[in-house]
């Protein structure tokens, strides 16, 4: 189940961020560039914390980016 959650998240954001480069959604989000990027390479995974972050700045809902999940 994390793979999956993993994946939907990171296509969520990478959807969301359309033609904004990495630093231009970062400062959208409230996360960093860096942690950004590895997150919609999979490379990272999200503390509650910092998903909380992007729900808030980005004003939406846990069941925007996980629809089948909720």
């Amino acid at each position: 189940m994390q793979r999956n959650l993993d994946k939907q998240l990171a296509k969520f954001l990478r959807k969301e961020r359309g033609n904004l480069s990495y630093a231009e959604f970062a400062k959208k989000t409230g996360i960093s560039h860096q942690t950004l990027f590895r997150i919609e390479h999979g490379e990272h995974h999200l503390t509650l914390d910092k998903l909380e972050t992007i729900l808030v700045k980005l004003k939406i809902r846990l069941k925007d980016i996980f629809p089948n999940e909720f």
